[in-house]
């Protein structure tokens, strides 16, 4: 008892230090500092957000009429307001705290995340003794063909019990272990920004739709980790609505986060019991230094991956996952958005193994416009869908943007003068053997 109590508080101690940072510090309005590799956007009002909404349909409609199975990226903190994602997030991360809480008591602390399944009898023993709900009340949560019929509850049975679509305001108590009290889960929102859920679903439904009409796919970009659970969640939302015979809507996985994993198998899981088709985009990220400097300044475990050798393992083994399920069930399709050439020859590397042929689309790889070339066009002229990333804007946004991206491919003239060094080695063999032109 002594040492599930240990763990308890140990995994209670760590989740209350990772809360600090799903809150908004002061200035916050303004979340463009230190970014150093992607756009941001400013938010102004609801007008504004209708009009990046604007804005994303045209982007929609110019990639259906530019090429076949197009993509369309968009950020949703251009259609909603910051401080909403962050709160929303805050209240995503408190109720899987809290069930990371009872994990711990059931003995289960640090267990990956599809393996923790809480007993259903404990739970509510637990919920009864804690004042949260009596026995007969909890055991209304779980009736009816709900989660928990089979005995237990696991991390997605216990988030389809929070329902992002329901009212917010919906008093539900849980405990703060560090005070000891009861506290509304959901205390801090307010009609306004009850409102501001539905405008952004309301949004992204409009978006999804001509995306669909238009035959074109929906990339929902990932931002700042104190956003992303928030984005996350709306994204799925988004994805259970449109998925269905086709992954129209790809969500998009940060893999120099630490929980890039746990993230990529638990939506995939609720994929697979639900029947809708899983879309992703993986990357490596792009807001490390922001994250690493906001984390120093609030206090909170810096949540990026220590190097970029640790990025890397876990890129591949987020990506082996997926190509593992597109073997298994097909309902799976993944954009390797990357510029890294081991990680392009380790995906073809496992295409080949698992027998996942170019021609069934369900993987595709993706650079930007002007990087990479000897990457992306021996990919195309081998028959592999490739995508070329195109950034669109003011001069004045866009110039700065490309530069922080070739910045950040700190290895990008290397590759270059490589190429120049294959282009000039296959002229002289042409000219060798006379054949310059064939």
């Amino acid at each position: 008892l002594s040492s599930r109590t240990s763990a308890a508080e140990k995994e209670m101690g760590g989740a209350e230090q990772r809360e600090k940072q799903y809150r908004a510090r002061q200035g916050f309005g303004d979340h463009r500092g230190g970014v150093t590799s992607a756009h941001t956007y400013f938010y102004a009002d609801e007008a504004k957000c209708d009009q990046h909404m604007e804005t994303f349909l045209h982007c929609i409609d110019a990639s259906s009429g530019s090429s076949e199975d197009g993509f369309a990226a968009i950020k949703l903190t251009a259609l909603a307001r910051p401080q909403f994602l962050v709160r929303f997030s805050e209240v995503l991360v408190k109720w899987r705290r809290f069930f990371n809480q009872m994990a711990a008591e059931q003995g289960q602390a640090g267990w990956a995340v599809l393996d923790t399944k809480l007993e259903v009898e404990k739970l509510q023993e637990a919920l009864a003794n804690l004042g949260i709900a009596s026995k007969a009340e909890s055991q209304q949560w779980f009736a009816g063909g709900n989660p928990g019929t089979s005995g237990t509850v696991d991390l997605l049975d216990w988030n389809s019990l929070f329902d992002s679509r329901a009212k917010l305001s919906r008093p539900l108590l849980i405990p703060n272990r560090k005070t000891g009290q009861l506290e509304p889960l959901l205390s801090r929102y307010s009609e306004e920004e009850e409102l501001q859920m539905k405008r952004v679903l309301q949004r992204m439904d409009v978006l999804a739709k001509r995306a669909m009409e238009k035959g074109v796919r929906l990339m929902v970009d990932a931002e700042q980790s104190y956003f992303q659970p928030a984005i996350s969640r709306l994204t799925v939302e988004t994805q259970r609505r449109f998925n269905g015979s086709q992954p129209v809507i790809y969500n998009t996985y940060q893999c120099y986060l630490k929980e890039a994993y746990n993230n990529v198998t638990g939506d995939m899981e609720l994929s697979r019991r639900e029947g809708w088709h899983f879309g992703t985009k993986l990357v490596r990220g792009a807001y490390m230094e922001q994250e690493r400097e906001r984390a120093a300044q609030m206090g909170y475990e810096d949540p990026i991956n220590p190097s970029y050798e640790k990025t890397n393992e876990m890129y591949h083994r987020c990506l082996d996952y997926v190509l593992e399920e597109i073997k298994h069930s097909r309902k799976a399709s993944v954009m390797v958005a990357s510029h890294n050439e081991d990680t392009v020859k380790f995906t073809l590397r496992r295409m080949m193994e698992l027998g996942i042929h170019p021609s069934d689309k369900k993987v595709c790889f993706g650079q930007l416009l002007g990087m990479c070339d000897q990457i992306t066009f021996p990919l195309g002229q081998a028959g592999f869908p490739v995508y070329k990333y195109v950034p669109y804007g003011p001069v004045k946004e866009v110039l700065p943007y490309l530069s922080r991206r070739a910045q950040e491919n700190r290895g990008f003239m290397q590759r270059a003068n490589r190429e120049r060094d294959l282009l000039w080695k296959e002229v002289k063999r042409r000219l060798l053997t006379g054949n310059l032109f064939s």
